[in-house]
């Protein structure tokens, strides 16, 4: 039974893995269940067992990066023990670089949610999906600047609702860019410079500073 357990889960990392690759080959409308079963070397009836159908095969591959993201927003807060709360932020942001530097499955998960997907018909409801995940990054965000505010190192003038949609807009447009420069001519060479700019904007005193231009 264990034997039969271990291989099922196999043959449903092989049917994930498949499905990522043709996915990011040919985008996910033009993609057939026929297909992927052809790529992961398994009958469709295998697919079926797994995943009642392709909306749910993108939910599952999608959800293999995604859980880990928000689970590292929170290990990456929690680790800035209430003494700097921005650091947590930057550390966080540049989480999210080191994984699409080192990480082929999330780097490829993110160019076919971003470039590779039609969010129509069956996929529409992702869109729904996306808002809740981008809801629950600036609730947390949103906490951790308002820790930085009571911790004074939060810039004043500056609330913390609205310091955290503006981390939330600036890490989709970062790691949007970040896929679209694969010959590192708009911002790989600077990210990291990028998000400890970002960060140093939002700390107290920021509008005193001369920060250096990248």
């Amino acid at each position: 039974m264990r034997r039969t357990k271990r291989e099922s889960q196999r043959t449903r990392r092989r049917i994930l893995a498949a499905a990522r690759k043709v996915f990011a080959s040919q985008g996910v409308t033009r993609t057939t269940l026929e297909e992927i079963a052809d790529a992961a070397s398994v009958t469709r009836g295998a697919i079926y067992w797994h995943f009642a159908d392709k909306n749910e095969l993108f939910f599952a591959m999608r959800e293999q990066v995604a859980v880990p993201m928000i689970d590292q927003i929170d290990l990456a807060l929690r680790r800035s023990d209430g003494f700097d709360p921005l650091a947590g932020v930057e550390r966080f942001l540049l989480g999210i670089l080191e994984a699409l530097e080192s990480d082929a499955t999330a780097r490829q998960t993110f160019q076919i949610m971003g470039f590779k997907c039609e969010y129509v018909g069956e996929f529409e409801r992702e869109l729904a999906l996306q808002r809740l995940r981008c809801s629950e990054l600036i609730f947390k965000l949103t906490q951790a600047y308002g820790r930085a505010q009571r911790a004074g190192r939060l810039r004043i003038g500056l609330r913390p609702p609205m310091a955290a949609v503006e981390t939330c807009s600036f890490l989709m447009g970062l790691t949007r860019l970040w896929l679209l420069d694969a010959k590192r001519s708009l911002v790989r060479r600077v990210a990291r410079g990028l998000v400890s700019a970002h960060i140093a904007g939002h700390r107290r005193g920021a509008k005193d500073r001369n920060l250096r231009n990248l």
